[in-house]
């Protein structure tokens, strides 16, 4: 049976909890990214509040969304020069109009993914990106994401485990030189593992 990713959501709004509080790390590591307009990518983006409230005006952006609601919010909410995608997250066509982009969102990816497509992910992130780019990732649990980014060229900046949470937040820049850019690529397939 398919997650309802709208009820999903909801837990966004109560204090407290732990999308909540993932929310607020995701969003501390975003601001200084976000100092002027930057070329952003969310993908998997939901409805936008991890980085919509937080964009500078001009940020040419694209967040591709696959349900169809949490895109029209985010749609609705998207100030100018952000394009809102309702589609597949997993194929890289969706964010040819700003790759190489500044800054990427993988939040909410990770974790409903297959390990496979993890590593494939994480290795095709290089042709979205511009040099010295930054990426902000999440994943629920232990898994092999931080070594994962840093066998693909790229160095951690930062990284959050609370103690009390399953919930993991990692800022990674690539270091190594961008990857041309690959119409057509999957990535992933989203598949809530």
């Amino acid at each position: 049976m398919a997650r309802d990713w709208i009820r999903w959501h909801d837990e966004y709004e109560v204090p407290g909890s732990s999308l909540a509080r993932r929310l607020e790390v995701v969003r501390g590591f975003l601001r200084p990214l976000l100092p002027a307009p930057r070329r952003v990518i969310s993908m998997c983006a939901g409805d936008g509040r991890d980085v919509l409230p937080l964009l500078p005006p001009g940020s040419p952006a694209v967040l591709v969304e696959q349900d169809p609601e949490l895109a029209d919010r985010a749609r609705r909410a998207a100030p100018d020069g952000v394009t809102v995608v309702t589609g597949d997250a997993g194929i890289t066509d969706p964010y040819a109009a700003v790759a190489p982009a500044d800054v990427l969102l993988a939040c909410g990816v990770f974790g409903n993914i297959t390990d496979a497509d993890v590593g494939r992910t994480i290795a095709a992130l290089p042709a979205l990106l511009a040099p010295g780019s930054t990426v902000v990732w999440t994943r629920a649990g232990d898994s092999p994401v931080r070594d994962l980014f840093v066998t693909n060229g790229f160095e951690e900046l930062a990284y959050c485990e609370p103690h009390d949470a399953r919930f993991r937040v990692g800022v990674h820049r690539l270091t190594r030189d961008p990857s041309p850019f690959v119409a057509g690529l999957r990535m992933f397939h989203f598949v809530e593992v």
